[in-house]
């Protein structure tokens, strides 16, 4: 169960991202929708809607859009899931966007993140407006019936409210320390 609840205020997080920087929420704060995701390097689930992840921001950058991948999973437990493993990845795979290190697991923590992928997507006022997964077929992107994040998007760039606002996360669990 996530502690963000929809209509709640985004958590303040400044991390270290693979790119060398530090990236906190506030420097996005700009964007007309920032959408946070608890990812990793390892879990079939990401891998699947990764080239997706990728596209939305690629679809929707133009428009003030932004996403966000934070990967918190024990890297002594899952090597994979490093922050040189995460570097790595990101440079392999293309990522159009920052992708962050929370070392202390502080910042899943506070979300209340379970999974990943896990979507948090916030308005410009910084409130979550989408909470869950990002359609709703992982591994088949031809068979997807409901785009939710795509469709959330959608909404909070109009305006309005998503009709969909929370579906279940579907993924890996967070790796905890």
């Amino acid at each position: 169960m996530s502690n963000l609840q929809i209509g709640d205020s985004a958590i303040q997080f400044n991390l270290p991202g693979v790119d060398g920087r530090s990236h906190a929420l506030s420097d996005y704060g700009d964007k007309n929708a920032v959408a946070v995701i608890f990812s990793c390097n390892h879990c079939p689930y990401v891998l699947a809607w990764e080239d997706r992840m990728i596209a939305i921001q690629q679809d929707y950058a133009a428009q003030g859009v932004q996403l966000i991948a934070i990967g918190a999973n024990d890297a002594v437990k899952y090597p994979t899931d490093s922050f040189d493993a995460m570097k790595t990845h990101a440079a392999e795979k293309g990522l159009n966007f920052p992708y962050l290190r929370d070392e202390s697991q502080e910042i899943a923590t506070a979300y209340g993140a379970q999974r990943t992928p896990e979507i948090f997507l916030f308005d410009q006022a910084g409130e979550l407006r989408y909470h869950g997964a990002i359609d709703d077929n992982y591994d088949d992107p031809d068979g997807v019936q409901q785009t939710y994040l795509r469709s959330a998007l959608d909404a909070v760039l109009a305006s309005q409210a998503p009709a969909i606002a929370e579906t279940p996360p579907v993924g890996c669990t967070i790796k905890w320390k």
